[in-house]
């Protein structure tokens, strides 16, 4: 950030009282701006045993396998989010089922909340986002080809069994081990 989006004067990093760290604050009117994570909401389809992986026609990690997820907007919660990107990158329509993980970046300031997701049906196709989309089982999954590590985390928690069978929302950071 270098200029106020309040009032376009110079931006610079101060102490601001009562907070522990600096933050932007404009030179002319004072007004403290704060720059905040991004979230980024998903879902984790399933139907029966199989999830739906798609391959991501876009940067970054063009070319590998993820789940439905991207930024949420402003003026909509997260689980509308959640459903838009899915209904977006595989042309699919879902009911939530829960939260499934949290899963913080904080070297790129993002967290991921993914939700589980049943499948309405099994109709599905490539977007503008997915150049293929594909319903696979647990040893079906292009472990190697996954294309970030908040997807990696949570299709093994989906898999682990670690639930034991009770709803559970599982919580990870980038760096952790599995």
């Amino acid at each position: 950030m270098n200029f106020c989006p309040t009032c376009g004067g110079a931006l610079h990093l101060e102490p601001v009282p009562g907070d522990r760290l600096p933050r932007h604050v404009c030179r002319s009117c004072r007004a403290v701006h704060y720059r905040n994570p991004k979230i980024v909401a998903g879902t984790l389809p399933f139907l029966g045993e199989r999830v739906l992986l798609c391959r991501r026609a876009i940067e970054p990690r063009l070319g590998f396998w993820t789940l439905p997820a991207g930024y949420m907007e402003e003026g909509e919660t997260v689980e509308q989010a959640a459903l838009r990107e899915t209904l977006e990158e595989t042309g699919a329509e879902v009911s939530l089922r829960g939260l499934h993980c949290v899963y913080s970046l904080p070297h790129v300031s993002q967290v991921y909340l993914i939700f589980l997701a049943e499948l309405r049906q099994s109709e599905f196709n490539p977007t503008d986002e997915s150049s293929e989309i594909h319903l696979v089982r647990h040893d079906e999954i292009p472990w190697t080809e996954i294309a970030f590590s908040s997807i990696t985390f949570a299709l093994q928690r989906y898999f682990s069994g670690e639930s034991g069978g009770v709803a559970r929302t599982f919580i990870g950071r980038h760096g952790e081990a599995p």
